[in-house]
């Protein structure tokens, strides 16, 4: 039986839409093995519309999403967790996103994106089963099928993929917003939740503590390492 506070955090996101699809003690037992945090781009970060002259934009909201994200994961485990940007075009403002946030890898041209999964894997010394990825569409399964967890992003206009993701246990969430709409952030405070210290992360945050500033100093450290 899910405790009063894991109920709370059930409901929180199914109240936004948001589908469990893995029972939340399965996910809150999995995410203590997962040292990786690996996104999609296009349809994750945004809705996924592309030109030649545009690049695919991102959010405030969902930057401080990862920030967060990465910070609960530094006060449980004291060290940083390992974060990388996996897509399948030349995205370059995922390479500027990575360069700003000081994430360590960004995969570009990757069409077989569980082949990406485990180029990353090796060159950072880790297993799959440590590696969680935040996906949107059919070229991310490979990927989703290699990872101990996945949290897909949703997409009304994909009903059959939806039904699809869940009749094959796919994932283990599925977003209640859309790209575009914030749903990393919305996925990234799911990730806290089940870490269990969303009030602690934050409050460290505001009052920029010692935590915060020692946690700053060995993310702005690193820098990403862009492969194609």
């Amino acid at each position: 039986m899910l405790s009063s506070m894991a109920n709370s955090l059930q409901s929180e996101f199914e109240n936004i839409g948001g589908q469990f699809l893995s029972s939340l003690t399965e996910m809150q037992e999995n995410i203590k093995e997962i040292d990786a945090f690996l996104f999609d781009w296009d349809g994750v970060f945004n809705n996924g519309i592309k030109s030649s002259a545009q690049g695919s934009p991102f959010s405030e909201a969902d930057s401080m999403g990862i920030n967060m994200l990465r910070f609960s994961y530094y006060l449980l485990h004291g060290k940083m967790p390992y974060v990388g940007i996996i897509t399948g075009e030349n995205n370059q403002t995922a390479v500027h996103f990575a360069e700003r946030e000081h994430i360590n890898a960004v995969v570009l041209k990757a069409k077989n994106k569980g082949e990406a999964i485990g180029s990353f894997c090796k060159a950072y010394g880790l297993e799959s089963n440590q590696c969680l990825f935040v996906f949107d569409d059919i070229l991310d399964i490979s990927a989703t099928l290699r990872c101990k967890m996945a949290l897909g992003v949703r997409r009304a206009a994909s009903p059959l993929f939806h039904n699809y993701l869940i009749e094959e246990q796919i994932c283990d969430y599925i977003s209640g917003n859309e790209g575009g709409q914030h749903a990393v952030r919305e996925i990234c405070e799911l990730i806290i939740g089940l870490q269990g210290n969303y009030q602690q992360t934050i409050e460290a945050r505001i009052e920029f503590k010692e935590e915060y500033v020692n946690y700053l100093r060995m993310r702005q450290d690193i820098q990403p390492s862009v492969n194609s």
